[in-house]
């Protein structure tokens, strides 16, 4: 039997956990301001269930961060029924707020008029791609919403780390350089395939050098929307000394047929490894662009440290 002052003799007394106070304390989560924009995540390439799925995998990584975080999808690309196209998430996204406005007035709350952008957008790319960054930003001109456009989501630590992680999932890399074990397919030589010309060759570089740290092997960019580019920087590594090579798509995997990247493989004469896709990374990454955007930016994410 309880008594005022609490349980029983004999039953366990579950006390919480006082805050830690301090510089230690765990920081509260953050949770999205009410009434803060949408993320509109920009999806470039041929809509499709598989490019659908990945998007709402991104999607989904971006609010287990972000609580009440508002998240659409909108295709560059879409035809506004299946897929609808980024100016159609962002009309709706206005109309939505509008409405909700006017419930509230209707309502008698005391509420102040929405202002501000009603969306923040994200490009779902790596790297730099102008025509695609000029079609977003046509997209968004033409939808006549105010909506605020972010950069690309690299080049960023988390992205070489991502590589990493699918290069090794396909065999081609070594998962953990502090392990003694040895992977017979292991490359020498790391092609880094982008699109988007010279200015996201040299974005994808960087990330490129990070990659290369990781795994202790050269490790090159080259435009897979350049002829010639690929076999080029393949000849280069070979005749430098790396002898098995492996192509490492510098993509989420939207931005271009499956087929481009089989031949450049076959091209370059190596195997290659799958795109980043919906790695936990791009998700963290999207929806740092988005919250640095507004202000109320969290720690920003950061590589696991090369072993």
């Amino acid at each position: 039997m309880s008594s005022p002052t609490g349980p029983a003799s004999g039953l366990p007394v579950r006390m919480p956990r006082p805050r830690q106070p301090g510089r230690h304390r765990r920081p509260e989560p953050l949770v999205a301001p009410e009434g803060a924009p949408a993320l509109v995540l920009a999806v470039p390439g041929t809509p499709s269930s598989a490019t659908r799925s990945l998007a709402d995998e991104v999607i989904s990584i971006a609010r287990s961060e972000l609580p009440g975080l508002d998240a659409r999808v909108g295709h560059l690309d879409g035809d506004d029924a299946e897929f609808p196209s980024l100016s159609a998430v962002l009309v709706s996204a206005a109309d939505e707020r509008a409405a909700r406005f006017e419930q509230a007035r209707a309502a008698g709350l005391d509420v102040k008029e929405p202002d501000g952008p009603v969306a923040v957008v994200v490009p779902l790319l790596a790297g730099p791609d102008n025509s695609l960054l000029r079609r977003i930003r046509q997209a968004v001109m033409d939808s006549r919403i105010a909506a605020e456009l972010t950069d690309v989501l690299g080049p960023h630590p988390l992205l070489a780390e991502g590589l990493h992680v699918r290069l090794s999932e396909a065999g081609l890399a070594r998962a953990d350089r502090a392990r003694l074990f040895t992977v017979a397919t292991a490359a020498d030589g790391i092609i880094l395939a982008s699109v988007g010309g010279d200015e996201a060759v040299q974005a994808a570089g960087i990330t490129g050098m990070l990659l290369a740290a990781r795994l202790a092997v050269p490790v090159i960019a080259a435009a897979l929307d350049e002829e010639g580019s690929i076999a080029s920087v393949a000849e280069q590594l070979r005749s430098s000394g790396s002898q098995q090579l492996a192509l490492a798509p510098y993509l989420i995997g939207p931005e271009i047929e499956a087929s481009v990247l089989e031949e450049a493989a076959k091209e370059a004469g190596c195997a290659t490894a799958e795109p980043l896709g919906p790695y936990p990374a791009i998700g963290k990454l999207a929806l740092a662009k988005y919250t640095t955007a507004l202000g109320i930016s969290p720690q920003q994410p950061q590589g696991t440290p090369v072993r």
